[in-house]
């Protein structure tokens, strides 16, 4: 049997023990170090996982390491400059969402990734859900036949400040922490989007940021799909973390619902299958759908690694998704429709 890849994780924040707990359970894959710059927070996750060496200083770890890949899964404005160190040492790059605070930054991880000959993916795990991978093959089948409408909607009230304190000062904050996952997964299921019409909201006293938005896309096929997120819903029971799904085609229509169930009108009648995920042994819910997908992400990584698969996504496929991002805050400031192939000529600004 060959040896595991060995991996590197930076960033030992909230998120990043779901990415260790599905690292550990990816055969083939063997985290040999953590870095964060609070040495605290690094020793007492190394502790907590297992890990032998710590780091607080990326550099220091890479000359010392040489890893096969490397996990960053760290805030936005640190992921330049880590990637670009990463790829510089030869090594596989996973870099936490959203991938840039710029076009031009993202663009530039890209082109490091082709100069050094490594992949590159940004870790959009919401692709990776059970539900919507069941739903793609649904589509894929043609089970209703050619898509004319998409809906996708992540509406809840769970107190995601609470964990993430961060959240409640970002400025651009719903459309770059979920809203990135649902143009990715709009994406993954219906294809890439020509234009974007979009409104925000700010609900919750004392945010920095949107915390809700509605955005409407028209995709290259010509089908029209609405795009929903809400930090501020009151709903019992809560969906929270689930997204939920609404596919119309000329043949029938596919829904995924609260419960996850996955629903089938079509000839008069109605199907429903049960595409929730176990619960991992080391997770809970209501996290383990995505608990779940985050495995699936990094088993995937490890298909790469060996050859046998190309990156979903790639950090050059989500440039597209990052680029969606910026035009709806730019239509939601000018209350344009934005073309998207347009805005990425302009650089995406």
């Amino acid at each position: 049997m060959s040896e595991p890849f060995r991996g590197v994780l930076i960033g030992c924040g909230f998120f990043a023990k779901n990415h260790m707990h599905g690292w550990a359970d990816a055969e083939g894959a063997e985290i040999v170090a953590v870095c964060d710059r609070d040495t605290g927070k690094a020793e007492a996750f190394a502790r907590e996982f297992g890990i032998a060496r710590t780091y607080a200083d990326a550099a220091e770890m890479f000359g010392a390491e040489t890893p096969d890949f490397a996990d960053i899964a760290t805030t936005v404005e640190s992921h330049r400059p880590l990637v670009e160190l990463s790829l510089a040492h030869g090594a596989t790059t996973i870099c936490q969402k959203p991938f840039a605070e710029t076009f031009a930054d993202g663009k530039a991880m890209v082109d490091a990734a082709e100069r050094a000959g490594k992949p590159l993916f940004v870790h959009e795990n919401f692709r990776w859900q059970l539900p919507l991978i069941a739903l793609k093959e649904k589509l894929a089948a043609g089970v209703i036949g050619n898509p004319t409408y998409a809906r996708l909607a992540f509406r809840h009230g769970y107190d995601v400040y609470a964990n993430q304190p961060y959240l409640a000062k970002t400025k651009q904050f719903a459309l770059m922490d979920v809203g990135i996952h649902l143009f990715d997964a709009i994406r993954f299921l219906i294809g890439d989007a020509a234009d974007i019409h979009c409104r925000t909201q700010s609900l919750k006293p004392g945010i920095a940021g949107e915390d809700a938005f509605v955005a409407t896309l028209r995709h290259d096929t010509g089908v029209v799909s609405t795009i929903e997120c809400s930090f501020f819903s009151k709903i019992v029971p809560d969906p929270f973390p689930q997204t939920l799904a609404w596919i119309e085609g000329d043949a029938g229509t596919l829904e995924v619902t609260g419960d996850y169930r996955l629903r089938i009108h079509k000839d008069g009648a109605l199907e429903e299958i049960d595409v929730e995920p176990a619960v991992p042994a080391w997770g809970a819910t209501p996290w383990h759908a995505v608990q779940d997908s985050v495995a699936a992400f990094e088993r995937h990584v490890v298909d790469v690694l060996r050859g046998n698969a190309e990156p979903q996504p790639s950090g050059a496929h989500n440039l597209e998704t990052l680029a969606m991002a910026f035009a709806a805050y730019r239509s939601a400031e000018t209350g344009r429709t934005v073309d998207i192939d347009a805005f990425i000529a302009e650089g995406a600004r």
